[in-house]
C-alpha cells in the first residue's frame, strides 16, 4: 500500500481527504473523494482546504458525494496484494538481474541480437552501417 498522500496547498500537513480536477472546456471544478492514485494533474486536498476551495469568476464547482469514513483497504485490495507478492516470487532466480553482476555494454548500447529493443518508453535504434 502507499504512503498516505498529504494535501497539495503549500506548507499544509494535513493528509488529503479529496482530488481536485478541472475541466476546463466546461470551467468546471470537480471536488471528489481522494483519487486511488496522484494523478500529475489532480491535486489532493485536506478537509479544510477542500470545504473552503474558491474557482474563478463564471465556474462552477461540483462536489461529488465523500464518504463519511476513510476508506480502508479491502479484501480485494489484499488479494491483489497478495498475487504480486506471488507472482514476483515466481520469478526464477537466474532470470532476475543480480546486483553484483555489471553489464559489459554501455547503457545505450542495445542488447545483441535485438533489433530496436525497447527500454520503457524508448527505443534503443543501432546506428545505420
Amino acid at each position: 500500500m502507499g504512503a498516505i498522500r498529504q494535501c497539495s496547498r503549500s506548507a499544509c500537513r494535513q493528509s488529503a481527504v479529496a482530488t481536485l480536477t478541472y475541466v476546463y472546456a466546461d470551467s468546471t471544478a470537480v471536488l471528489g473523494p481522494l483519487a486511488t492514485y496522484a494523478e500529475p494533474h489532480c491535486y489532493d486536498l485536506c478537509d479544510q482546504h477542500a470545504e473552503s476551495l474558491t474557482v474563478p469568476r463564471g465556474w462552477e464547482v461540483l462536489r461529488l458525494a465523500m464518504p463519511s469514513t476513510p476508506q480502508q483497504p479491502g479484501p480485494d485490495d489484499l488479494l491483489a496484494l497478495a498475487n504480486a507478492v506471488r507472482e514476483a516470487a515466481a520469478i526464477p532466480a537466474q532470470a532476475q538481474p543480480s546486483q553484483t553482476q555489471r553489464s559489459v555494454h554501455s547503457a545505450l548500447e542495445a542488447p545483441a541480437g535485438i533489433e530496436g529493443a525497447r527500454r520503457g518508453h524508448l527505443r534503443v535504434l543501432r546506428e545505420p552501417s
